[in-house]
């Protein structure tokens, strides 16, 4: 499957996600810890959102841990909002079209998991999507047809969006994408997912497999992110606010990471902390 990383707080270079870190998602793109098989090397992506327009984006087929325009890019961008995703592909072929974080409508996502049997549930997605949902679609994976669904759900929603509706809309997703795979004889759906508009999020921690705790996640949060001499630091809050970072493992030693616990989803507000809360599918 996959890593990734988000990061919601004071501005922040992608350098100190990506590369600075001891354990960084790079590090992670070789090296995983907490994975089988330690390469995730089928593309990557990273999403950062400017203070003055939509999403930037940039993605690439090649490895994360090869890519030098990568290397040159992480230091010189800061943001307030970071998404970066390392791939194992699972379901579509090695293809830019196919690398996380996907966006659409203001929204940035990522997964890291599967849906099992996927394509033979495709046309149903493809078939239930709006007009706009659909033509969003640029890829085969099963984690940007669980996005444009979400967009629908979304949208359909009245009314300011908080962390909390935002989870919910999640979470109904999720339970869409369960039944779609079970009425073809599926028996497993992992997902770790990642939606942000750069000032709220949402992350899962979810499998259906009765003998398995889903992919590892974890979260710091509460207090200020500073990445130096390859080690992550949560520090007091300034005036800025505080930060919070969830990945799919840990950056570094600190202790102050914590396991996200397995059927739960993160919420995350721009001007305030992290609070976890169990998904009922």
């Amino acid at each position: 499957m996959c890593r990734f990383v988000l990061y919601l707080g004071p501005e922040l270079s992608l350098s100190a996600l990506l590369t600075e870190p001891e354990h960084s998602l790079i590090r992670q793109s070789l090296h995983s810890r907490e994975r089988h098989e330690p390469l995730n090397g089928d593309g990557f992506g990273v999403v950062w959102f400017p203070q003055v327009r939509q999403p930037a984006r940039f993605r690439s087929v090649t490895p994360a841990w090869s890519n030098q325009n990568l290397m040159t890019l992480a230091p010189a961008v800061q943001s307030r909002c970071i998404l970066a995703h390392v791939r194992a592909a699972t379901q579509g072929q090695t293809a830019e079209a196919n690398c996380h974080p996907f966006l659409g409508q203001g929204w940035a996502f990522m997964h890291n998991g599967n849906l099992d049997r996927f394509p033979a549930t495709r046309q149903r997605w493809l078939h239930e999507l709006s007009p706009q949902a659909f033509e969003g679609i640029e890829g085969r994976t099963d984690s940007e047809h669980l996005f444009a669904s979400f967009l629908d759900r979304l949208e359909q929603r009245s009314g300011p969006i908080d962390a909390a509706t935002l989870a919910d809309v999640l979470e109904e997703t999720m339970g869409e994408a369960i039944e779609r795979s079970r009425s073809v004889g599926g028996e497993r759906c992992d997902m770790n997912l990642a939606v942000s508009n750069g000032e709220l999020a949402a992350v899962s921690r979810y499998t259906t497999a009765p003998d398995y705790d889903g992919e590892s996640l974890y979260l710091n949060a509460g207090q200020r992110y500073v990445s130096s001499a390859g080690e992550c630091h949560m520090l007091e809050p300034d005036a800025r606010g505080p930060s919070t970072v969830i990945s799919s493992e840990p950056l570094s030693g600190e202790p102050s990471w914590r396991k996200v616990p397995p059927q739960h989803i993160v919420t995350v507000e721009q001007a305030g902390g992290a609070e976890l809360r169990p998904i009922r599918l």
